[in-house]
């Protein structure tokens, strides 16, 4: 049985370099959906075959978990990609070299998160972070258009002020790290840092984690950092819109996680709740006011996404054993049921070609897969029941009245203001009057309702094993 870890990582690359040059656009697509399943594949190995822990590379029981979200959503995004793609090839708006550039980026873009998931290294995590950033900036630019060309340029510039910060917060946690383990790579492995961080300097760590936050912040798209994100997703293809809110935002919010883990060690730094609970919520109330202004269908659920982000940075701010288990759930159950919304949001558009919710109308008579898909994500990303999202937002409301009845009050006045944008925003595009072209389009309809059946499912009924395994990553969390 080959290493699942090297497998995970080698496959994109392989595949990366064959799509690259690979001509026609089926064999391409299928490839492309290949690798992603075959990487998926090894995710669900981690689960019984776990590697011993190396100097560059770690598999436990915290990034397993975004490890195979992050694999099952990309494998499902490709299965997506292989039809909304394939349109835009007839239509003209992609020529076979921006496919074969598309593939190849899709894959290495794939590598870079998974990388930066494994990753035992804190430099190492930053360099993943960064390559995943570059790929999604070039597939954001694809349609070659001054509005992509602007949004490549607003998501690079942003993102590499981000992680430039980042940078800075991560050479300060090795400053911190060097007088107790030593000079050189032992400082900066995580599995050393987490046994050592009681004893660092309680300043570094302070000034390292309000970097760190500021820099993976802008990654994970939270106020005043979010303003390259309803950009690359209004003008780049899709299927990256897809990846963006259900992926590569975690990613970031993960090294923001391993690092709030360091800091909660140390009992003289700083508590790192107050800082992601102020700008969780600061996301949450500026993000629901947002949505009420966009005709955009696209701009509108990415500001959905920052406002869920700003659910999840608030819950893990909070902790403790049910806040921390809120944010795994919310943060699953917005990745799943928001890639779902994008699959259909796509289709959606090309039917209608506009993106404009003005040019929509009448979904669930004219195109009832498409339209009641994206009734039934939008029930669910507002938290209606039985979807798994009123569950995670349950928990963190119920949790924070507990402990903080005046933030809690906050957090529902956020999801009421949110809950009342969407609402009349879906009546509009699914029920309202048919509008625009009625044509069809070839629709690829499993991976939507494969993740809305997922997040229904999480609604009603979780499985116990995963419950246990949720309420000890939330342990290990703080």
């Amino acid at each position: 049985m080959p290493d699942p870890v090297a497998s995970i990582l080698l496959t994109p690359l392989f595949a990366a370099a064959i799509l690259a040059v690979l001509p026609g656009y089926r064999l391409g697509a299928a490839l492309n959906m290949l690798a992603c399943f075959a990487a998926l594949v090894f995710a669900v190995v981690l689960l019984f075959d776990r590697p011993p822990v190396g100097v560059y590379l770690l598999v436990d029981d915290l990034n397993i978990v975004f490890v195979l979200l992050n694999c099952f959503i990309g494998f499902t995004t490709s299965a997506f990609s292989a039809s909304y793609i394939g349109h835009e090839l007839q239509t003209g708006r992609l020529k076979p070299i921006h496919l074969r550039f598309y593939h190849a980026m899709f894959q290495i873009m794939l590598f870079g998160m998974n990388l930066a998931l494994l990753a035992n290294n804190i430099g190492l995590m930053w360099v993943a972070v960064e390559l995943a950033t570059l790929t999604t900036v070039m597939m954001v630019g694809l349609y070659r258009t001054a509005e992509a060309l602007e949004a490549a340029w607003k998501y690079f510039i942003l993102g590499s002020v981000g992680i430039a910060l980042a940078l800075f917060g991560t050479i300060l946690v090795y400053l911190a790290a060097r007088p107790v383990i030593g000079a050189g790579l032992d400082a900066m492995i995580w599995t050393n840092l987490q046994q050592y961080a009681p004893e660092f300097d309680p300043s570094l760590l302070n000034i390292a984690f309000v970097f760190l936050l500021l820099g993976y912040g802008t990654k994970v798209g939270l106020v005043p950092l979010h303003a390259w994100l309803p950009d690359a997703h209004a003008e780049g293809p899709t299927p990256i819109s897809a990846v963006l809110s259900g992926l590569l935002l975690n990613v970031a919010l993960y090294a923001l996680l391993r690092f709030k883990v360091l800091l909660a060690a140390n009992p003289h730094a700083i508590a790192p709740g107050p800082l992601m609970i102020g700008m969780g919520l600061l996301s949450l109330i500026f993000a629901a006011f947002m949505l009420y202004r966009r005709r955009d269908i696209k701009r509108l659920f990415a500001y959905s996404s920052i406002e869920h982000m700003g659910i999840i940075v608030f819950a893990f701010g909070m902790a403790g054993p049910l806040g921390n288990f809120a944010g795994l759930l919310q943060m699953t159950m917005h990745s799943l049921t928001k890639s779902a919304i994008f699959f259909s949001v796509g289709h959606i558009a090309q039917v209608k070609a506009s993106q404009r919710i003005d040019d929509m109308g009448g979904l669930t008579e004219s195109h009832p897969l498409l339209g009641w898909g994206l009734v039934a994500g939008v029930a669910a990303i507002v938290g209606l029941p039985p979807f798994g999202v009123f569950t995670s937002e349950f928990l963190a409301v119920s949790s924070t009245f507990a402990r903080e009845p005046v933030l809690a009050v906050i957090l529902v006045a956020g999801l009421l203001l949110a809950f009342g944008a969407l609402l009349p925003r879906l009546n509009e595009v699914a029920f309202g009057p048919v509008k625009g072209p009625i044509g069809q389009v070839h629709a690829s309809y499993i991976p939507m309702f494969a993740h809305l059946s997922l997040v229904l499912m999480a609604g009603i009924w979780l499985p116990p094993p995963l419950v246990a395994w949720f309420q000890h990553i939330a342990a290990i969390l703080g």
